[in-house]
């Protein structure tokens, strides 16, 4: 489905998505792919947040996502890269959540590059984020940071698992084409209306 001229979302597998695709067509692919170890059940994220439990992170990605992954895009961020088997990487991203020690919860999440140069940390609460439509729900702020610092506005981007819809708020905002999949509904409904919403606020001002 088309959301904006720029901005394409497919509620389907992503494997499909990809398969359209030539070798190298995307600039860069920024994925959230699962990790396989029940988050979508977890009653810490899911129960307790009064979102509904699923089974889509009950086992990991096959090993063939990568391979379609690595063959349409040219470059590559992989959150949650310390659960696979990628090899060594030159540039790393931290996200900080800057969350108290003694909650049970990560303090950070980090990405897997395919790029060069020191490492990187963008540091921000998770508790600023609000309103959760997803488990895993990234902010914004943190894809507007990695778009600032691994894109520009004419790149065409690939994101295989859109979840709360973050990255598409954000490509919408920078100016790149995203081409995206969400293969549950729910979450694929939920994250094109909190799109719209946030689109439309951003016109009032």
């Amino acid at each position: 489905m088309q959301w904006t001229d720029k901005i394409q979302v497919y509620n389907e597998d992503c494997m499909e998505t990809m398969a359209r695709y030539d070798d190298n067509y995307f600039d860069l692919a920024i994925v959230d792919p699962e990790f396989g170890i029940g988050i979508g059940n977890s009653p810490r994220l899911v129960t307790d947040k009064g979102l509904e439990a699923k089974s889509w992170d009950d086992k990991p990605i096959s090993p063939h996502y990568f391979d379609e992954l690595f063959r349409v895009s040219k470059n590559q961020i992989i959150w949650g890269g310390n659960y696979y088997s990628l090899g060594p990487t030159k540039h790393c991203i931290i996200w900080d959540k800057k969350q108290p020690e003694k909650l049970s919860f990560g303090m950070f999440d980090f990405a897997w590059t395919s790029f060069d140069g020191a490492n990187k940390i963008f540091r921000y609460s998770v508790l600023n984020e609000r309103n959760k439509i997803h488990p895993t729900q990234k902010p914004v702020a943190l894809y507007n940071w990695v778009l600032d610092r691994y894109a520009k506005p004419d790149f065409k981007i690939i994101d295989t698992h859109l979840g709360s819809g973050s990255h598409a708020i954000s490509c919408h905002h920078y100016g790149c084409e995203l081409v995206a999949a969400e293969l549950d509904t729910d979450y694929y409904n939920d994250s094109f209306k909190r799109f719209k919403l946030n689109t439309a606020q951003q016109k009032l001002f």
